[in-house]
């Protein structure tokens, strides 16, 4: 009996021997092993292995590709105030965003408006922004507000001409009018903004942040 058991074990033994050393098939383990893996490589050439220095410097410049810049403005008074009460509601950590040195609004506007009911000027927003043009919402003066301004002039030739290079459908009743008493305001800018808070910030709600989020203006 006892010679029996001895020699199922070594039969066991050799058969095991045998498997791992891929006699009887491929071992499960393997493909995860060497040369199998190597050979399984997709255009190894591609890989370049960086020194840790460089390797971090490289991440972060990964990192600062993928940030955005976005502002909105411009905002005085209560508005302002209001549209920092809602960045904290929307979790944008504290420095995450700054306010640029205060502006006068330029005096002439490319308007469309009043549109005092909400779903015509959503509407009206989506399709003009579908045609890549920047909408800003108008809340004052009162006989202005619940418009949209597309552009903004320091003269009024300026505003007619832009309008002028622009012919579409999508602009009826577009017309060029004058900001009364534009008052200094300051735009919000948060200069890094990662994907997932950008997605955010795109999706507040323009009325409450001068036209909402949009890409940063280029700087003189």
């Amino acid at each position: 009996m006892l010679r029996a058991l001895v020699l199922v074990l070594l039969l066991t033994n050799m058969m095991f021997f045998a498997w791992a050393r891929g006699w009887l098939g491929t071992p499960p383990r393997q493909a995860e092993s060497e040369p199998t893996r190597l050979a399984a490589q997709v255009r190894p050439e591609l890989l370049k292995v960086l020194p840790a220095p460089a390797a971090s410097v490289a991440v972060q410049a990964a990192r600062s590709a993928a940030m955005v810049c976005l502002e909105t403005g411009p905002l005085a008074g209560t508005d302002l105030i209001a549209a920092e009460a809602l960045l904290v509601a929307t979790q944008v950590p504290q420095g995450g965003w700054a306010r640029t040195e205060p502006t006068v609004a330029p005096p002439w506007l490319v308007y469309i408006g009043r549109l005092p009911d909400p779903a015509v000027r959503r509407a009206r927003e989506d399709e003009l922004r579908r045609l890549d043009l920047s909408v800003e919402a108008l809340t004052a003066p009162p006989e202005l507000a619940s418009g949209l301004v597309l552009s903004r002039h320091v003269t009024r030739e300026d505003a007619q001409a832009w309008l002028n290079a622009r012919s579409t459908p999508a602009l009826r009743g577009v017309r060029v009018v004058q900001l009364q008493g534009a008052v200094a305001g300051v735009r919000l800018r948060v200069a890094r903004a990662p994907a997932e808070l950008a997605e955010r910030l795109k999706a507040l709600p323009p009325e409450a942040l001068a036209g909402g989020f949009r890409p940063c203006a280029a700087r003189p």
